[in-house]
């Protein structure tokens, strides 16, 4: 399986690039990993709704243009489906034994993404009704797409 993350903005702090090292180097034997990160910016507190929603707009021009045509796309949104691990591992599971080799997970920036983005979206998903940083929400993916291939192929992890 082929899963790809993309993610708007970069990873600045070593703990956290760290952390992301670690789970991709988990997740190497259960399928290929490839985050790819797309430029970002933020809103600073004197622009106004009509400059928020052009950035967003780019963003999620950007985030389009990566997306391979037969990916699943699945976004991250707040609005989103909230499951549980087993729920996540039973639908990574159900999608490969379904022919859908290749998924697409996408984090917006701090404004969020654009409704064509959202459009796109096979699925939306959310990890919580709190807001988490979008650095941290990369690597709460990770861990919950790691904890689903050890479940899916039945191994211990710890809870």
């Amino acid at each position: 399986m082929q899963i790809v993350i993309l993610a708007v903005g970069k990873l600045k702090k070593e703990y956290l690039l760290e952390a992301q090292n670690d789970y991709v180097k988990r997740l190497k034997p259960y399928a290929r990993i490839e985050i790819k990160e797309l430029p970002g910016k933020n809103l600073q507190e004197k622009h106004n709704h009509s400059i928020a929603q052009k950035i967003k707009q780019k963003e999620g021009q950007n985030i389009l243009k990566k997306i391979k045509e037969s990916s699943y796309v699945i976004v991250l949104d707040r609005y989103g489906e909230e499951i549980n691990s087993n729920e996540m591992s039973t639908k990574i599971n159900k999608l490969g034994v379904g022919g859908k080799s290749h998924i697409t997970f996408i984090i917006g920036g701090s404004l969020g993404l654009s409704a064509e983005v959202l459009d796109r979206a096979d699925w939306k998903l959310s990890f919580s009704k709190l807001t988490f940083p979008y650095q941290l929400t990369r690597i709460i993916l990770l861990e919950q797409v790691y904890r689903s291939f050890k479940i899916i192929k039945g191994e211990t992890y710890h809870k």
